[in-house]
């Protein structure tokens, strides 16, 4: 009987023996499999005006004509790029390249745009001749009829030298401080509340004004532009008081000159509820409590 058990207690070592180095062999040959992240070189806009997306060459952006800066992207990094290239959110042209080279022709003609369902969007129209907004798939252009009146149409027949847009099916509501009344303060809130560095994206806001003041661009046909002085001759603005509006912002913190004047981080556009006024947002002046925020998801 010793004798027995003795054998059996060896044939149990042995057995322990086999399956722990059997695992080992296999571990091991798993991770000989893996894959070992590998870094490649990509190319991509020091403003980041495209967002995270890279090129496979050096070359200029697009958008702002900066030199693409080369970046360093491991395979995880890669695929994180590659969702980020996906974001819906698309700039044409540049604000300086009409206001300073006089570049006023359509860069972009909204009516070819393929996926109009629940597109946003905003810019002037080309040679700087009415506004333009979009607003849940539904376009509206505005221009002049005389210094106190405007002329608001719905269609996406029309044409922009710069025009940011985006499809958005859904937002993120936020609360909004009945403090906040002014663009001065909505843009530091907006600020306040998003990431440093997070890509271009949209707002809007619902609210009732006390006042506001928006523009309407309207450029005498022929004239040369090389300046800001320039880009404005012609331009009527108009008051809206104790009227419910829907504001259309864009915002970023690497696109002044491109899509926001020099001096801030939004361009923003105003349409009232009854879609009889649009225009670019000068000052604002929002009823206290009246007001709610919605960011693009």
């Amino acid at each position: 009987m010793i004798k027995m058990k003795e054998i059996l207690a060896i044939l149990c070592i042995a057995a322990l023996v086999i399956t722990t180095t059997v695992r080992a062999q296999t571990a091991e040959s798993k991770n000989d499999k893996m894959e070992v992240p590998k870094e490649r070189i990509a190319y991509q806009c020091p403003m980041k005006c495209e967002g995270e997306k890279t090129y496979e060459k050096p070359g200029n952006c697009p958008i702002c004509g900066m030199n693409l800066k080369e970046v360093h992207l491991t395979n995880t990094s890669y695929s994180q790029n590659s969702t980020a290239n996906n974001s819906s959110l698309k700039i044409i042209g540049a604000m300086r390249n009409v206001m300073m080279k006089g570049e006023l022709f359509g860069t972009i003609d909204l009516d070819t745009i393929s996926d109009k369902q629940h597109i946003y969007g905003l810019g002037p129209v080309e040679y700087l001749t009415g506004e333009i907004i979009i607003i849940d798939g539904k376009a509206y252009k505005s221009v002049v009829t005389d210094e106190k009146t405007m002329k608001v149409n719905e269609t996406f027949k029309m044409k922009a030298p710069f025009f940011a847009y985006a499809n958005i099916e859904s937002w993120l509501e936020t609360e909004i401080p009945v403090s906040i009344s002014t663009i001065q303060q909505l843009e530091a809130f907006i600020d306040h509340i998003t990431k440093s560095d997070a890509p271009p994206f949209f707002f809007k806001v619902t609210a009732i004004v006390n006042t506001a003041t928006i523009h309407v661009v309207n450029l005498p046909k022929g004239t040369k532009v090389s300046s800001p002085d320039d880009s404005h001759k012609g331009q009527r603005s108009y008051i809206i008081k104790n009227e419910p509006i829907e504001l259309l912002g864009f915002f970023s913190r690497a696109h002044r000159a491109i899509f926001t004047h020099h001096d801030t981080n939004v361009h923003i556009h105003l349409i009232t509820a009854d879609r009889q006024k649009m225009g670019h947002l000068d000052s604002l002046n929002i009823r206290s409590g009246s007001a709610k925020l919605y960011l693009q998801k």
